[in-house]
């Protein structure tokens, strides 16, 4: 296959998220299919988009679909995705890849042993800007990085089958880990609080130690009364600011810094940086059709994934929850 066009998705699950990757999959050209639980939502979605419905078993035996795509709990991701690369279609999963490392990694495991590719939807290392700010860490734009902290907060839906860490951590998680080159960090603290859902932690802190001396802290909340999306890189010689609320025009700049006599920190120039304007969803979708045209590894690929999901294990353990393997 030369044209991700070429390429049929069903896409499972078409609720809440799952209907944005109906959107895209279907402007990109590729969507074949919808499958959903409720057959008002599958009606719905097949009839606006022109694709038939399907049941999951239709969907995973028809020569139309060569992969699947789901937005579905992520207790079921294991399930899908396995059945769906054992058949021979390739895979994508919402973030989180799984609830248990062993799942996540039977997952791997399946796509070595079927050659198939698998890809998670950490969503924000497809942004144009959090590209660019990788870029430019890579490039020792503010020379070696010491400091990451992300705030992703917000006053809005409650979630009963997560808490905050694992709704919302994992996209900073994934940027932080994709700053490092594969490291991992050597001690997860976290703190989180329970304010208005019943047995769910509403806000959480997490912090971040590497061996290599960076330190990173990600600040989560749905119950913040103002939307703050955040990620802020600071290095030896200055800072980059990724803050996804901005205009295009103003959602990365760059501030030098120097310590002055005093002590003191003297801020330097705020400089916009320009990033190509793109919608991260429809950047990511392409990137998996690519992968499976290609046959190549996607950027958020298991290996990266498992990677996020032993931090949010670690945090749960830090948390004092009984963690599952």
């Amino acid at each position: 296959m030369s044209d991700i066009s070429d390429i049929g998705i069903a896409v499972v699950g078409c609720g809440y998220w799952g209907k944005n990757l109906v959107r895209n999959f279907a402007e990109l050209g590729a969507l074949r299919a919808v499958v959903d639980a409720d057959p008002a939502t599958a009606n719905e979605m097949g009839t606006r988009f022109q694709v038939p419905v399907m049941s999951l078993d239709e969907a995973i035996a028809s020569d139309a679909i060569d992969a699947i795509a789901t937005a579905s709990p992520a207790a079921v991701h294991h399930d899908i995705a396995v059945r769906a690369m054992e058949s021979g279609k390739s895979v994508f999963v919402e973030k989180p890849i799984a609830l248990s490392l062993s799942d996540g990694e039977a997952m791997q495991a399946a796509a070595a042993r079927t050659g198939k590719i698998l890809m998670v939807g950490h969503l924000l290392q497809y942004h144009p800007a959090y590209r660019k700010l990788r870029d430019l860490v890579e490039e020792g734009a503010i020379g070696r990085l010491k400091y990451v902290y992300s705030n992703r907060l917000s006053m809005g839906k409650l979630r009963t089958e997560e808490d905050v860490v694992w709704s919302f951590a994992p996209h900073d998680i994934s940027m932080i880990l994709g700053l490092v080159e594969g490291e991992a960090p050597s001690d997860v603290a976290a703190h989180s609080a329970g304010i208005v859902s019943d047995g769910l932690a509403d806000s959480a802190h997490l912090h971040l130690t590497f061996a290599s001396g960076l330190k990173a802290h990600v600040f989560t909340s749905w119950l913040h009364p103002m939307k703050e999306h955040r990620f802020v890189a600071i290095g030896e010689t200055g800072c980059l600011v990724f803050d996804d609320t901005k205009p295009w025009a103003e959602k990365l700049v760059s501030t030098g810094y120097r310590v002055a006599d005093g002590p003191a920190l003297e801020k330097g120039a705020v400089t916009a940086i320009p990033v190509e304007e793109a919608e991260p969803l429809k950047e990511e979708c392409a990137h998996f059709l690519h992968a499976v045209a290609a046959g190549i590894a996607p950027r958020t690929d298991a290996h990266e994934a498992l990677a996020v999901l032993r931090v949010l294990k670690q945090a749960d353990k830090a948390l004092g929850k009984e963690v599952e393997a």
